[in-house]
């Protein structure tokens, strides 16, 4: 597969001044004074400043090839019970007609951790990390955590103050280094994990993070049917409750993007919805026909953030930078 090259960063702003005291320095340039200081952080150069990952569960994009399937799919491209989707999102959104789940890599959990780490560490199956949790340290948001980049997990129905190791969509608790080596009170895991109210209170106070992965229920995340509902509908109105919430945000619209996907396809391994919101995309309804996956968007927020190394399958994957006008 190709490889996005990455944009030309901004000289920072203490180079600039340097040449400028160089060219003047013999009209006074010393009584200027030396440029204040302030912290950096590697993306500091970079357009994009806050990203949302919202993950859906269980669909295609659209219908997956014939095959002897044991249920009806339900693929979101055009169905009438996602009208948030498909008449408000995708005219205003770039999207991906071709992202896919890595191959072979079901059910959920796999994916999740793909999205974390560029893999799925042999795992094949939805279980708990109480025998299955990682040593590595290589993984996105120790990456972040390194660059003094806030991150934030927001799973709806967690129990605040606790690391819940019962969810396979929270693949951070996957991570000896994140949960310490599975407390339930580890301090990092505590700050780093919240529901999806607290979500809504940090967007208000403009306290979110600069990397946030948020997970609805099962209800919500067209999963499961619930309270007599379709599940895609269902999710959908969640979606757009959620979605305005967050680009109404100062976060949001001082640098934000949200990328909307899901898990996994319903059958075979896709394509499944890559919808991408920003100030920077070129939206509008603009859409590829780019084979992407999962490793696809690890690679995006790597590069967003400025953090090495390339996790695993995010060195061969293609970026998302062709949904954008402006990237990073």
């Amino acid at each position: 597969m190709s490889k996005s090259a990455i944009s030309k960063r901004v000289l920072p702003v203490s180079a600039v001044w340097g040449v400028a005291c160089l060219m003047l320095v013999l009209s006074g340039c010393s009584s200027m004074g030396s440029a204040p200081a302030s912290k950096t952080t590697p993306f500091s150069g970079h357009h994009i400043k806050t990203v949302f990952i919202i993950v859906m569960e269980n669909h295609n994009w659209t219908a997956p090839p014939p095959g002897n399937y044991s249920s009806v799919v339900s693929p979101i491209e055009n169905n009438p019970n996602a009208p948030y989707i498909n008449k408000t999102l995708i005219p205003m959104a770039s999207h991906a007609n071709n992202y896919n789940n890595p191959p072979h890599n079901h059910p959920s959990l796999p994916n999740y951790l793909w999205l974390e780490a560029g893999t799925n560490f042999g795992i094949l199956a939805d279980v708990t990390p109480y025998n299955h949790s990682q040593t590595t340290t290589q993984h996105l948001v120790t990456l972040l955590s390194n660059a003094n980049i806030s991150w934030a997990s927001y799973a709806e129905g967690v129990e605040p103050g606790m690391c819940d190791f019962k969810v396979f969509h929270n693949p951070f608790v996957f991570f000896d280094d994140v949960t310490d080596n599975l407390n339930p009170k580890s301090p990092d895991c505590v700050a780093n994990m919240h529901n999806t109210v607290q979500f809504m209170t940090d967007l208000t106070n403009n306290t979110v993070a600069r990397y946030n992965f948020i997970v609805p229920d099962y209800c919500h995340s067209m999963h499961d049917s619930c309270n007599g509902q379709d599940r895609v509908k269902e999710g959908d109105d969640w979606l757009s409750k959620i979605v305005p919430a967050i680009m109404q945000s100062q976060a949001y619209q001082n640098g934000g993007v949200i990328f909307l996907t899901w898990d996994e396809a319903e059958r075979a391994d896709g394509p499944i919805p890559m919808i991408v919101l920003s100030p920077f995309a070129k939206g509008n309804g603009y859409s590829n026909n780019i084979y992407y996956n999962h490793g696809s968007t690890l690679r995006t927020v790597e590069e967003i953030f400025g953090v090495t190394p390339l996790l695993r399958d995010a060195a061969q994957e293609t970026d998302l930078s062709d949904l954008f006008r402006v990237f990073p």
